[in-house]
């Protein structure tokens, strides 16, 4: 297995550090060989070459099997609103020049967890949805700029069928494997963009008579995320809404350091933590390594469909929690543990 490792910025490079310990145990308990192919993004790229995503780096990821990625980002660039290069535009541009156009963001509690969530415990019990976010077209995307002397600025939301068809179809083959249960969330009352997508999906509904499809605004969404999450399995999106309800599901579970994700392309396929670079933590090895340990849980299964290693990871996670070896962010009054320490719990765990 050929993988690009893209440690970034801030925490990164020692969460993405635990991750590769793991990885390694389990391919050594089942056989398997990793080339691990390390390259520069974010602010460490910029740093070094002046660039966030150095074409040597798009070399690397282009041509491995999968990337497996930390976190970019530092304060210096965003307390700068007139900062010409930042973070955030390598990876825009990893995720248009990879072709990643489907975020696969899974939401999910643990048992042990449960009552570390700011939601009622009957709220939450038993959730498990997966949303699939459009990642390389909207208003991230579109044409924007400035007029009237500065004084006026505008951002182009704008989405193609085919688009759309293709973020679609990983949301119901998703589903087919799931609970069979589909929701679209738009804006349809409101934005022409949304009514594309509402009237797309509708037209693919008879490829898949099994999926049960629902259609909820996005606003509505967002209330029954917080009252009623159980009630969702998979959802599907464009970009905006999906980067808002995604970090908004995220608290559901307890802690952003726990939820992994999978940036998914027709080619190759990058992995990374939904949480962000916590340069306040950096170098002092108190960051939560277990959401980038799952997203090397869900690499193993998505990009080389080895089902069994993914659930070996994702069992030592588990045990790592149901003991409380975890980061000071999860210990509450109990012990906390370093970020090397429950990577070595889990490698130890996995080797036993």
């Amino acid at each position: 297995m050929n993988i690009a490792l893209l440690a970034g910025d801030g925490i990164g490079p020692e969460v993405t550090a635990e991750a590769v310990k793991v990885s390694n145990a389990i391919a050594e308990v089942y056989g398997h060989q990793i080339e691990w192919r390390p390259a520069l993004t974010g602010a460490a790229a910029i740093d070094a070459v002046g660039d966030p995503y150095p074409p040597e780096t798009h070399e690397i990821c282009a041509s491995s099997d999968a990337v497996l990625f930390g976190a970019i980002g530092l304060p210096r660039f965003d307390n700068d609103p007139s900062a010409k290069v930042r973070p955030e535009q390598g990876l825009l541009r990893m995720r248009k020049m990879l072709g990643l156009y489907a975020n696969v963001r899974p939401t999910f509690v643990f048992e042990s967890l449960i009552d570390n969530s700011p939601l009622k415990r009957e709220r939450i019990e038993g959730t498990d949805l997966v949303f699939v976010r459009e990642l390389t077209g909207g208003i991230y995307f579109g044409e924007r700029g400035r007029k009237d002397n500065n004084n006026t600025a505008f951002d182009t939301c704008t989405y193609t069928r085919d688009e759309i068809i293709r973020l679609a179809r990983k949301g119901f083959e998703l589903a087919m494997s799931r609970r069979k249960q589909l929701c679209l969330v738009d804006k349809a009352n409101v934005l022409e963009t949304s009514r594309l997508w509402r009237e797309t999906v509708q037209s693919m509904e008879k490829e898949y008579p099994e999926v049960t499809v629902s259609y909820e605004l996005v606003d509505a969404v967002a209330m029954r995320l917080i009252q009623w999450p159980k009630g969702y399995d998979v959802l599907i999106t464009e970009n905006l809404f999906g980067d808002i309800l995604t970090d908004e599901a995220s608290v559901i579970s307890g802690s952003m350091g726990l939820m992994p994700s999978a940036s998914i392309g027709s080619k190759v396929a990058l992995y990374e933590p939904i949480h962000g670079s916590f340069p306040q933590a950096t170098g002092k090895n108190i960051a939560n390594p277990l959401a980038t340990i799952l997203s090397a849980a869900m690499l193993f299964e998505m990009s080389f469909d080895l089902k069994e290693e993914a659930e070996h990871i994702r069992k030592a996670v588990n045990q790592s929690l149901a003991d409380m070896v975890v980061t000071e962010d999860l210990a509450g009054k109990g012990k906390a543990y370093s970020t090397s320490a429950v990577g070595d719990y889990i490698v130890a765990q996995i080797k036993n």
